[in-house]
């Protein structure tokens, strides 16, 4: 007779729960955006089907040219700043992780200072003003090009590395720019994957500086936008000064399903994200690595 196992009697009940947790939300949010603007009404903070059926939230969400233009400039500056933190940090990680140099123990203890004691908001717009980078998508793409914290989660990836491989590239003739390219990077995926998820949600979910930094709405990313229409409640941000709709239309819609609309248009590129980054995941990343 097998042994019972306890801990899986109350372990998956627990994932269970918290899986239903985390799902209930999402899905009521994605029920108040389908439902037709005339019975949403009918649903309550518990409901995941949507009361009848109808496109029309985001019909007027897709139709506003602020809104589209917003969705454009959240996937540039996240793509951009997220390949730009990827390849700034894993290069630092690299020469910090597997170089030698005269003064490497007064970097890292500079860095070190650096994460623990970050300068004001006061000094860090002024640097930006000095810079002429207020009213660009630089402020906000250029903003902590390299994390300290995740650099050195990646050198901890990096230094996982056998030291051996890399001698047996420098005797072959390779230099740093080919060890860096043809063995660092491919070996060290994992970490690369975790890095580029933790920045990438990081620029997608950016809002507070871009409010500081960006005037233009023309340049504003989505979160922005997001942040004008749920939380200062302000409808021209959804709806546009254009009289894109007629005065009818406008009163039959229900605002609590348009937020929620424009929450979900703000989840969908991160939920498509994460099943896409985990397949990286993999354990033994490095097997075979060295042969006996």
């Amino acid at each position: 007779m097998k042994n019972f196992d306890t801990t899986k009697w109350i372990l998956y009940p627990f994932l269970f729960l918290l899986t239903l947790a985390v799902l209930i939300p999402i899905l009521n949010l994605l029920a108040l955006s389908l439902s037709d603007p005339l019975k949403v009404h009918e649903l309550n903070g518990l409901s995941i089907f949507p009361a009848g059926f109808s496109l029309i939230n985001y019909k007027v969400l897709l139709s506003n040219p602020l809104v589209t233009k917003s969705i454009f400039n959240t996937f540039l500056i996240t793509t951009v700043g997220t390949l730009l933190n990827l390849l700034l940090t894993s290069m630092m990680a690299y020469i910090l992780a597997k170089t030698t140099f005269v003064g490497k123990r007064l970097v890292v203890i500079f860095l070190i200072v650096i994460m623990v004691f970050e300068p004001g908001l006061i000094p860090e717009y002024l640097l930006v003003k000095d810079l002429g980078l207020l009213n660009t998508y630089a402020s906000v793409i250029l903003y902590k090009a390299i994390n300290i914290y995740y650099l050195f989660i990646l050198m901890r990836f990096f230094q996982e590395v056998p030291d051996s491989i890399l001698e047996a590239a420098r005797i072959d003739g390779a230099g740093h720019f080919r060890i860096y390219t043809k063995i660092m990077l491919p070996l060290s995926k994992p970490g690369l994957a975790t890095m580029g998820l933790f920045y990438g949600v990081y620029h997608w979910n950016e809002y507070f500086r871009a409010t500081i930094y960006i005037t233009d709405p023309a340049k504003w990313p989505l979160q922005v936008v997001l942040r004008q229409f749920v939380v200062q409640r302000d409808n021209t941000a959804i709806l546009g000064a254009q009289n894109l709709l007629s005065y009818e239309q406008v009163a039959s819609l229900d605002f609590t399903s348009l937020q929620a609309g424009t929450i979900i248009i703000a989840m969908i590129p991160l939920l498509i994200l994460y099943p896409l980054i985990l397949k990286f995941y993999a354990k033994g990343a490095l097997e075979g690595g060295v042969k006996d």
